[in-house]
């Protein structure tokens, strides 16, 4: 599939490259030592897992659900977003391109406005023990007035983020089968549903990192109800 964010692209060849269709069954996702997992290296957080031929976080931790003011369930506008925010994160190991275009197909099932069920692609992210830093692309799986997209920076400690954007709308969640991208080149982040443009940030803080996937705590057993049968990625010299 053809997308807009493919004119993005550098005229020279990838430096790295990636593509799986998840095909083993694994916790967390290893294919062979090309994955880094948010609790097997970084602890605090959850990992991925595969089966069926699909990626999707492990159950979380128990603790407060995930109340934030732009979501409607936390009522003091200017209050700190509450949750353990132990998101599930893996990320391919070793050393790629600082410029990523990361392509994935959604997987979603029994969707719900119960729990904030997302797909999250990340780019430019390190794993390490207590400490994920770089971004987060990802989308509702819900296609009401309460789907969301949104791209939001990481820290290092657990619970340290900052939200760059947010669009809300039946527009901007994501159904199964839709086709979802993210890239970064340069300072500028982009996030695509089926080829269309729905959000897009800049910021500088990081200049390198892995590109990966992402989910989010506190949805229960809906855990299995929503990933990515399939995730490509290429990633550029600057």
């Amino acid at each position: 599939m053809s997308s807009p964010m493919d004119a993005l692209r550098p005229s020279s060849a990838p430096v790295r490259s990636y593509s799986t269709s998840f095909d083993a069954t694994e916790t967390p996702i290893s294919e062979g030592g090309n994955w880094r997992n948010g609790r097997a290296e970084g602890i605090d957080w959850c990992d991925c897992v595969t089966s069926d031929g699909r990626v999707y976080g492990e159950v979380t931790r128990p603790g407060e659900k995930e109340r934030r003011s732009e979501q409607g369930n936390l009522d003091e506008a200017d209050a700190a977003p509450v949750g353990i925010y132990d998101d599930p994160t893996s990320v391919l190991a070793g050393d790629w391109g600082p410029d990523q275009f990361v392509r994935a197909t959604v997987f979603s099932r029994n969707q719900t406005n119960e729990y904030f069920q997302e797909v999250e692609i990340r780019l430019r992210t390190t794993i390490e023990a207590n400490s994920i830093k770089g971004y987060e692309v990802f989308w509702r799986c819900l296609t009401t007035d309460e789907g969301y997209a949104e791209i939001v920076r990481w820290d290092g400690a657990i619970g340290t983020w900052k939200s760059l954007t947010r669009r809300t709308g039946a527009e901007f969640g994501v159904k199964d089968g839709d086709v979802v991208e993210a890239c970064m080149v340069g300072n500028e982040i982009r996030g695509y549903i089926n080829g269309v443009l729905v959000t897009s940030a800049t910021d500088d803080t990081y200049a390198d990192g892995a590109p990966g996937v992402g989910f989010n705590f506190g949805v229960g057993d809906t855990n299995v109800d929503h990933g990515f049968t399939d995730f490509e990625a290429d990633t550029y010299a600057r």
